[in-house]
């Protein structure tokens, strides 16, 4: 099961209590104060990873919780610090502590961020000896590690998406040019996940078909239109099955405008879809229709290898410029 949004809380470990003691050498029975000062608590901090995939491994998880610093101990000595926790997500998580706000993004492999400190240790009362205070008494608690519950939102960092209405080939196309193994059907809604692949070292994402309304949360709704907001080629499919092209065109940059302005400023190509279903009259009125949106148009047929490889080298030019 894909998972790309997740709450849960997070503790950072307690520091660990000073501890009263007294040192006893053979000889001198009372030698002074030795109690040693508490560990700190460990910290959680988070770590961005190549997996999208891993957020799914955390939904059944309640709270995550480091370890808490050890008590002090005879003879001046520290306690253990408590065992840091690591929490691997994916490349393009969005963490919002819902206590304080803030918010933190993982867009590179390896970005790591602190977000919540462990307690300090307390201090022994070896801590406390002085000139006027020789058999001291006073200890103290270790702190309580930070605490806070967060919000994780995925938003896939991908150099293109394929966007468009449900079964307009967009996983199929993804498959033949990057080897994904996306699943493929013949009815609507046959991604209900996104699905990545590599095509000449950039990552191509097939964003799961939109519907009208689906930035109000129709259909799968706006559920994935947070994905594109990190892509920076639009590859918009429109299917020969639709009899009216440029409506079918239009109905998901309406959504894609509605659910946020900025998306319209993105660079954007239209792939004309299943160019085998049709005649070449069908096609060619298709294309003059949508030369109208004033985009660069690629025609493709899955079982057509040259337009394939045509496609494959426009978009590979195209984002080279896009990404400089």
């Amino acid at each position: 099961m894909f998972v790309d949004e997740l709450k849960i809380k997070m503790k950072a470990g307690d520091g660990g209590r000073g501890i009263v003691a007294w040192l006893h050498e053979k000889g001198k029975e009372f030698s002074g104060p030795a109690g040693g000062d508490g560990g700190n608590g460990g910290s959680v901090s988070v770590r961005a990873v190549r997996d999208i995939g891993i957020l799914a491994k955390y939904r059944h998880e309640k709270e995550f919780r480091a370890s808490d610093g050890e008590a002090g101990k005879n003879k001046g000595m520290h306690g253990a610090n408590g065992k840091d926790l690591e929490i691997l997500l994916p490349i393009g998580s969005v963490v919002t502590n819902l206590r304080s706000g803030n918010v933190v993004e993982l867009v590179k492999e390896g970005e790591t961020a602190l977000l919540l400190r462990g307690g300090r240790g307390g201090f022994g009362n070896e801590h406390f000896k002085s000139s006027v205070n020789i058999t001291p008494y006073e200890w103290t608690p270790g702190k309580t590690g930070e605490e806070a519950e967060f919000f994780i939102e995925l938003r896939l960092v991908a150099a293109a998406g394929l966007i468009g209405l449900p079964n307009a080939g967009k996983s199929s196309l993804l498959n033949v040019i990057t080897n994904a193994e996306a699943k493929v059907g013949s009815y609507k809604f046959t991604t209900l996940e996104p699905n990545l692949g590599d095509f000449f070292g950039y990552i191509i994402a097939d964003i799961p078909g939109l519907i009208e309304g689906a930035a109000e949360g129709r259909g799968l709704g706006h559920k994935f239109l947070r994905h594109v907001r990190r892509t920076k080629l639009l590859i918009h499919c429109v299917s020969l099955e639709n009899e009216d092209v440029l409506g079918a065109y239009r109905a998901i940059r309406a959504e894609l405008e509605r659910y946020d302005a900025g998306l319209a400023e993105k660079g954007e190509v239209i792939v004309l879809t299943k160019t085998d279903i049709a005649d070449e009259a069908t096609v060619k009125k298709a294309e003059d229709i949508l030369k109208k949106t004033k985009r660069r148009i690629f025609k493709v047929s899955v079982l057509d290898d040259p337009s394939i490889k045509s496609f494959s080298d426009g978009i590979s030019k195209i984002l080279k410029v896009v990404l400089r």
